[in-house]
């Protein structure tokens, strides 16, 4: 198979991957409440947490994360580094708007982490590390992811991947606006922070 006819099947692998819900999928299978009714409502890790189930939680993290990875290893493998970009691109798209959620996910802060660690792994490396500091200094989970991702296409792009920081401006200002409620909470103060009660 030619790897031009990879590109489409590239990104509909990367969003059938995306879409696993893999917080939903792990709160139902240990008999957990619906993940959906308590906290934020999110599908994610942050909220999975909320359960009390930090295994769970990591767990969440971790399938989240490579769900993005392997999507954009195969696509690559397979299609070469368009095809690779394509699959990371569905795979984000997935996760924030899975089909078998009425295309009502997460945020997407794991999978942009996990498509990273795909295509430029050093990339992922400084997001987590930008994301520790500002989480350390603030205490504000989401204002961490939110300065990392802000960070990753000028880093990209410092580091000669122009086409991969083109394709991360797009994916930061997703995360941005899946954000939203989180920024508007950061303006007002009444961002939740991390350890609170």
């Amino acid at each position: 198979m030619s790897p031009e006819v990879w590109l489409p099947l590239a990104f509909i692998l990367g969003y059938l991957l995306g879409s696993i819900p893999f917080g939903v999928v792990l709160t139902t299978v240990a008999g957990t409440q619906d993940l959906r009714s308590i906290g934020s409502g999110n599908i994610g890790a942050t909220n999975v947490l909320r359960t009390g189930r930090k295994g769970l939680a990591a767990a969440t993290l971790i399938g989240d994360m490579l769900k993005g990875t392997v999507a954009v290893m195969i696509a690559g493998y397979f299609g070469g580094a368009d095809a690779a970009m394509l699959g990371a691109l569905g795979a984000f798209l997935g996760h924030l708007f899975p089909v078998w959620l009425k295309f009502n996910g997460g945020k997407g802060v794991a999978t942009y982490i996990g498509v990273l660690i795909g295509l430029f792994w050093p990339a992922a490396v400084m997001f987590c590390l930008i994301w520790l500091a500002t989480a350390v200094t603030t205490r504000y989970s989401s204002l961490s992811a939110l300065v990392a991702a802000f960070v990753t296409p000028l880093f990209l792009w410092w580091f000669g991947h122009p086409a991969l920081a083109s394709l991360f401006v797009g994916l930061t200002l997703l995360l941005f606006w899946k954000h939203s409620e989180n920024i508007k909470r950061l303006q007002s103060g009444t961002e939740g922070r991390i350890g609170a009660k």
